[in-house]
């Protein structure tokens, strides 16, 4: 008979039951209370009443109070308080020594009830009702003991009254040039004549009309200014109401101003002798050679003499400054309000001090990538930050890293571990604006940038083969909204040459044709775009919503051209045979902040597609999809699994190469939630697989196929630790698998892993999976 799980559950027993007899009560005082939480926050409104989203959420916020390690803020705590445990236990009062030290690492202060007060936190609420309209709203609390009275949850209960609406809207009178402005802004208001009363739309109403005015010349009116006069005598539950101008508003802000001189001092790092140069509208104090060219000047400088004073023209010439690449500050100062003297016109003056031009960095730091390679690397690189006096950038990089696999065993028991070099050189000039004809950037909204690349890199992998690759490519970056980027790739050129393969890598090709054709020396000429939508939204920001798109196509116009002029497939270039394919890519990702600590539910969709054709049997090596590692499906490591059911020859320890595909698709979800400090952690559910889109008899089972797409889909789960260091977070994780594509005849149910050791992954990595 064996005992050892009979031992292990007793162990487990044991811990429980002592963890459980811990105190977390023990150094409080007597009339003292540990708050372990919120009970429940009942809303009840009155009947027919209706109560928005928006002020339940602003209701419920001053009650949401987080206990002492929360795991799900604030209705639940974690069974393990080690905050606590350490408070009570660990306390020394020696300010010094090892146990000093773990006490003040550990220890958390207890959550008192009388550091909550609750009674106070219903009067916010009721306070927060109101400002939504719900005028007479009542909160209670009620407090519920346990633990011979030293514990307590609290529970409230807010009755909800009905809401006040407005009732009639004035708006302020003035005299001048300014009454037209003010009536104008009425049509746009965001106050209606029967909408519910809202404390947030009158402030925001205030600012708008503020800054309205402001775009407007009248540079130094301020919200402040305006005042609101309420009148709920007229009508049950409406509020007649009315904004004033205020008595005592200075008169510098009931006038409207318009630039005066402009005045622009450029200050060198090294001090020399200034020198004047004008501009259109603008004064330039700086010493020669001016290291900026004074059309680029110009242009950035959005405020003309003569013109009305905005607020947007101030902002958009810091920005454009700023946004050089030249300046290691820059500042605006306007003419104070005393020394206007009843003048109408505001004199600027612009203070920019330049960087250094040269610039030189090293860097070492640890890598791991998405293929669940991980590493040290290094690289040194020397940046030239104003080339050509317009803010280019010229980076020269030379980097080299050495990285192993992270995982343990690969499906079916064998090793996987990898290791490899790589060194390169790379160089790239960056441009901070588009190059594109004039007439185009009129219509540009937010500023963007022209990248140039030239870089050559050596990969060495042991025992299989050492390949270099030389790529060229140029393309733009730039934005339409807040939210939206765009990478478009106007061309790009790489070209993979094979220095040395061994026996081994030669064998495996030989015996799989299409893996070799994805490894000859070969020219891949491409253009890509990606799109990229990214916004956080959400009452506290927290949501945030990201989806991004790109799309490669490689070959095609440079196949055309040579139809054009008669020559046939294959088709060569420099006496080599190039790429023709298209790709397409798209991930979502959606994160969603649950309670009011650092607890993240995070979810992502990707579903990626290529297709060799024409010049092409199969895509590049580089350019397939592969699933599995600390990026993907973490129950298993990096290309184990797939392309669909297909499992490579038993012993065959370069398998790897074959499980590659031309489809892909995965899904991930993660919570993490923070444990103590700057650990956290996570629980995940990984599932995915990569598929060809043409048949291989080399590899059976991997083509897409509808039927019995579900069974061909992997699926792991498991759990991680993260430590954030404010500029990184280290991440272990160790994925258990569930199901694995290929059938197994000694598993016939959905678990079908040989043994529980072999859905085991451990990856040790840098960064959150995504």
């Amino acid at each position: 008979m064996n005992d050892r799980p009979i031992l292990r559950t007793a162990a487990v027993a044991l811990a429980l039951a002592f963890a459980a007899a811990c105190s977390t009560t023990r150094r409080l005082a007597s009339d003292e209370v540990l708050y372990t939480g919120v009970g429940k926050i009942r809303i009840e409104p009155d009947s027919g009443v209706t109560v928005s989203p928006a002020a339940a959420s602003a209701a419920r916020e001053p009650l949401s109070v987080a206990p002492n390690n929360p795991l799900y803020s604030p209705y639940v705590r974690t069974p393990l308080p080690i905050g606590l445990w350490a408070y009570n236990y660990l306390y020394t009062p020696r300010e010094k020594g090892f146990k000093y030290w773990f006490y003040k690492r550990l220890a958390k202060e207890p959550v008192l009830i009388s550091k909550v007060q609750p009674s106070l936190r219903a009067k916010v609420a009721e306070q927060a009702l109101e400002n939504h309209g719900y005028f007479g709203s009542r909160a209670a609390d009620t407090l519920l003991y346990r633990k011979r009275g030293r514990k307590a949850r609290v529970s409230y209960r807010l009755r909800v009254a009905p809401p006040w609406h407005y009732e009639g809207i004035a708006y302020p009178t003035a005299g001048g040039a300014l009454q037209p402005l003010l009536d104008s802004l009425r049509s746009t208001s965001l106050l209606r004549e029967g909408a519910q009363y809202n404390l947030d739309t009158l402030t925001l109403e205030r600012r708008r009309m503020a800054q309205s005015l402001r775009e407007r010349g009248y540079y130094y009116f301020r919200p402040e200014y305006l005042e609101y006069q309420a009148d709920t005598t007229l009508s049950p539950r409406g509020v007649a109401l009315r904004l004033n101008l205020k008595s005592d508003a200075p008169v510098v802000a009931l006038k409207p101003y318009r630039v005066g001189k402009v005045t622009v001092r450029l200050t060198d790092p090294k001090p020399g002798r200034p020198d004047t140069l004008r501009l259109r509208g603008a004064e330039v104090i700086a010493q020669r050679p001016m290291r900026i060219r004074p059309r680029l000047l110009s242009r950035a400088l959005t405020l003309e003499r003569g013109e009305l004073f905005t607020v947007g023209a101030q902002d958009r010439t810091l920005t454009n400054l700023n946004k050089l690449g030249v300046f290691r500050s820059v500042s605006l100062n306007v003419a104070p309000v005393d020394s206007l003297r009843g003048s109408d016109t505001l004199d600027v003056g612009i203070d920019a001090r330049f960087d250094y031009p040269l610039e030189a960095a090293l860097e070492t730091d640890v890598t791991s990538k998405s293929n669940s390679f991980l590493g040290p690397g290094i690289a040194f690189k020397v940046s030239n930050n104003n080339l050509f006096r317009g803010g280019e950038v010229l980076s020269v990089a030379l980097n080299g890293s050495y990285e192993w696999q992270t995982g343990n065993k690969r499906s079916g028991g064998r090793s996987s571990q990898l290791n490899s070099y790589e060194l390169g050189l790379n160089a790239t000039l960056n441009v901070p604006r588009l190059l594109v004809p004039q007439s185009m950037l009129r219509r540009q909204r937010y500023p963007g940038s022209t990248s140039f690349q030239l870089g050559a890199d050596l990969m060495n992998r042991p025992d299989f083969f050492r390949l270099v690759a030389f790529s060229g490519s140029m393309g733009y970056n730039f934005r339409t909204s807040p939210y939206s980027r765009h990478a478009l790739t106007l061309f790009k050129l790489t070209y993979n040459k094979l220095l040395h393969t061994t026996e081994e890598f030669d064998r495996t090709m030989d015996e799989n044709p299409a893996i070799a054709m994805s490894f000859r020396n070969q020219f891949v000429p491409s253009i890509g775009y990606t799109y990229t939508f990214d916004r956080t939204y959400g009452a506290a920001g927290n949501r945030r919503l990201v989806w991004q798109n790109s799309f490669t196509s490689a070959g095609n116009l440079l196949a055309g051209v040579l139809r054009a002029f008669g020559e046939k497939q294959p088709q060569e270039l420099f006496g080599n045979r190039f790429s023709q394919f298209v790709k397409e890519v798209s991930e979502l990702k959606f994160y969603h902040r649950i309670g009011r600590r650092n607890n993240w539910l995070a979810a992502r969709l990707l579903i990626g597609v290529g297709y060799a054709y024409g010049n092409s049997e199969v895509m590049p090596y580089s350019e397939q999809f592969y699933i599995g590692g600390a990026n993907s499906i973490r129950a298993f490591t990096i290309r184990s699994i797939g392309p669909g059911s297909y499992r490579p020859p038993a012993g065959d320890r370069n398998g790897y190469l074959d499980q590659t595909g031309d489809f892909k698709l995965e899904a991930n979800v993660e919570y993490r939630f923070a444990i103590l400090g700057k650990l956290g952690g996570a629980v995940f559910l990984d599932a995915g697989n990569v598929w060809l889109l043409k048949k291989d008899p080399k590899r059976p089972g991997a083509e897409l196929k509808w039927k019995g797409l579900l069974d061909e889909i992997a699926l792991g789960t498991g759990f991680g630790l993260r430590y954030d260091i404010s500029y990184l977070v280290i991440r272990a994780d160790l994925g258990i698998g569930l199901h694995t594509p290929c059938p197994d005849p000694d598993k016939r149910g959905y678990y079908n892993l040989s043994s529980f050791r072999d859905g085991l992954g451990f990856h040790l990595a840098i960064g959150y999976p995504f």
